[in-house]
């Protein structure tokens, strides 16, 4: 019988379960479908990334991939009834807009008895399995990657060597492929070479020639220490269990895989709290005074905020669609901590503009910094903007490379222009805050939050 393989968040052909299903049952019909909801005109980053990443799946299967433009729980039903599918096989998706998503398709399918077939998620291991003695949930993530460890996950899915493939008869497919071009053009950044051999390309050189050193380099932004395999883990282009495979013994290799543990980690709290993509995770400090986000915010979106680390990342975030992770707790702090706005709004720019924004991953990233998720870092810790750049980029090499306005500055200068005479020469903002000044207003909004 025919077998539709939906992917969503799985845009590759090896190490995929949810495939692999699908050709045990017969004929494959691949099957994308192009969103509205998702996908807008004059599309944003993460948008063209998917974009990106479903046309070099379609070129992977020689132009095979069948592509649809709409409501999900229309056309993957229109698909199916037209092929006379017997199933719709996917990865398990956990977000909360996943799961609403998937839901209302399975309904429908099962109306017209289509069976719906979940096998795999785009984790190493699948949110709601790591679960304490009593089964419940972790929410410290030390306690959760060692049963993280304990508990193991499977080895990378074999591909069966031949799959039939099939697809209907006539379709909007071109229109679609139009489209998905269009939202690339129009994105307005240069995105990485997308798709599954772009992804693999990329762990071979990480581990080539990153690997070793990734303990010791992954929080210096000027040395560029990161993977940069974020985006290619984003859209299932590469799968964890892949990575995990690869690894062998080594600080670096034990460094990359917690840092994977982080992301099942993020995943599986979600998956428990769908509220916290959102909301605060804990009620602790919910008497928090936030200001509202005004012109100081849209300096910090811009990169115009004085801190020239802060603002290098932000402006990278523009460039790039990513941002160095260092850099990114360090922006986070201070939103949250300098400009009292909460976190929600940071993380819903991030979340537009991030190639690689994982929706778990994203907000608890985000609640970690203001201290209002799992594993918090204490709320009254805040990240100091000039130390952290000392430390972390201490020759300034970071801040030049997406500040021009201090390149005129040379070494550790770049990171302190209110101390040169000529450090504002080339237009670069001054402070809109003083750190020391906020830091005081931050302790004093915890007091008073812990008090109440």
């Amino acid at each position: 019988m025919t077998a539709i393989w939906w992917c969503r968040r799985d845009l590759r052909l090896r190490d995929n379960p949810a495939l692999c299903a699908a050709a045990e049952d017969g004929p494959v019909v691949p099957l994308v479908v192009v969103d509205p909801a998702l996908l807008h005109d004059g599309a944003r980053p993460r948008e063209a990334w998917f974009a990106a990443t479903v046309l070099a799946l379609d070129e992977q299967l020689g132009g095979g991939l069948v592509l649809r433009r709409g409501v999900p729980v229309d056309e993957v039903v229109a698909v199916a009834r037209e092929v006379g599918a017997s199933a719709v096989h996917v990865s398990r998706e956990t977000t909360p807009f996943g799961r609403r998503r998937d839901a209302a398709v399975r309904a429908a399918l099962a109306e017209h008895g289509i069976d719906w077939v979940e096998t795999g998620s785009p984790y190493a291991v699948t949110p709601g399995r790591v679960v304490k003695a009593d089964g419940s949930p972790y929410r410290v993530f030390s306690a959760f990657q060692r049963a993280w460890r304990e508990h193991r996950w499977p080895r990378p899915a074999r591909l069966p060597s031949e799959i039939h493939w099939n697809a209907p008869s006539g379709g909007p497919d071109e229109d679609v492929r139009e489209e998905l071009r269009a939202a690339v053009r129009s994105c307005g950044i240069a995105l990485p070479a997308a798709g599954e051999e772009a992804a693999l390309a990329a762990w071979d050189r990480f581990l080539a020639d990153g690997l070793a050193r990734y303990a010791r380099d992954r929080d210096r932004p000027d040395l560029d220490g990161s993977s940069r395999l974020s985006p290619y883990l984003k859209v299932g282009a590469v799968h964890p269990r892949t990575l995990l495979a690869g690894l062998g013994p080594g600080e670096g290799a034990e460094k990359f895989a917690s840092e994977l543990c982080w992301r099942d980690f993020y995943a599986d709290v979600l998956h428990h709290h769908p509220e916290s993509l959102t909301t605060d995770l804990t009620g602790a400090l919910a008497g928090l005074e936030y200001s509202a986000p005004g012109p100081e915010f849209e300096a910090w979106q811009r990169g115009e905020t004085g801190y020239p680390l802060v603002d290098a990342g932000m402006r990278q975030l523009l460039a790039e669609g990513w941002m160095h992770n260092r850099v990114r707790m360090v922006v986070a702090s201070f939103l949250a901590k300098d400009l009292h706005v909460w976190w929600p709004h940071g993380a819903a720019h991030f979340q537009d503009l991030l190639i690689d924004g994982d929706p778990a991953s994203n907000a608890h990233g985000w609640q970690w910094v203001a201290g209002t998720g799992t594993d918090a870092a204490p709320y009254f810790r805040v990240f100091n903007p000039t130390a952290q750049a000392e430390k972390f980029d201490p020759r300034g090499e970071y801040v030049r490379t997406y500040v021009p306005e201090l390149r005129h500055l040379s070494g550790a200068a770049a990171l302190t222009p209110w101390k040169l005479p000529g450090g504002y020469d080339h237009g670069y903002p001054e402070r809109i805050v003083d750190h020391a000044e906020e830091r005081l207003v931050t302790l004093e909004h915890y007091r008073v939050a812990k008090k109440s």
